[in-house]
């Protein structure tokens, strides 16, 4: 479901089974109109961190985004979105903190441009990516640097006309996979493999030096809308995306 209207809200608790993935995408320059609103939701912590961002833009979206999580986190747990806190991996991977991480509730975002993805599961390791298609980017130099010899082969392979696409999916795929797996900088990128087509049903070909790592994850592409791609990834395969 896309988000756009400042006045949005939830009417009723929010249901969240365990075999599903839940997606909300965000309308980032939609939802800026309500940042007093927003405001309201944050902590004291993530006020001051939004008075900071010195471009009204950045600060929006970091309003939008960070309320929009507590909205739907409140809704799933049933509680006012103002009471409940979070805490963070050795890694800086977030997660809910306190009496509320007993909820099993697992959570990403993710943001580009316009537009935020949240992605909500209980009791599997998630992650996801969204970015806007560029065309100021280096394809190229960039995969050279950052993508394994064999998606650096799938690219070359890839036609002119629908090369930075298949580039732009190769990123979100891998960027999913490290946010899921909660490693941050300390994955090589190039130390896995994820698939650059169109339409893969689990993107994540390779792992290595633990080839059996593969089969733990579901990692696909989920739609963002035009002139967007976003991946997800997820621990396991018994499941269901609700978006």
């Amino acid at each position: 479901m896309k988000i756009s209207d400042p006045a949005f809200h939830i009417a009723a608790p929010l249901s969240l089974p365990p075999n599903e993935v839940q997606l909300w995408r965000l309308d980032l320059e939609g939802l800026a109109a309500g940042e007093t609103r927003w405001q309201q939701l944050l902590s004291d912590d993530e006020r001051t961190r939004a008075a900071r961002f010195l471009v009204p833009r950045v600060r929006q979206q970091f309003v939008v985004t960070r309320a929009l999580l507590r909205m739907f986190l409140g809704g799933y747990l049933g509680v006012d979105p103002c009471r409940f806190s979070f805490r963070q991996s050795s890694r800086n991977k977030p997660s809910l903190g306190g009496p509320h991480a007993e909820s099993a509730i697992s959570f990403n975002v993710a943001h580009s441009g316009g537009m935020a993805l949240l992605a909500f599961t209980r009791r599997r390791e998630i992650g996801v990516d969204v970015e806007q298609v560029r065309r100021d980017v280096d394809v190229e130099a960039i995969a050279r640097r950052f993508f394994s010899l064999s998606e650096q082969e799938q690219l070359g392979a890839v036609s002119p006309d629908h090369k930075l696409e298949a580039f732009f999916r190769c990123w979100t795929r891998k960027e999913a996979y490290v946010k899921a797996k909660g490693e941050g900088l300390w994955l090589p990128l190039d130390q896995f493999d994820v698939s650059v087509a169109v339409g893969i049903d689990n993107a994540l070909l390779a792992t290595r030096p633990d080839r059996s790592e593969a089969a733990r994850w579901s990692l696909r592409e989920v739609a963002a809308g035009p002139g967007y791609v976003a991946a997800l990834c997820v621990a396991g395969h018994d499941y269901r995306v609700r978006d």
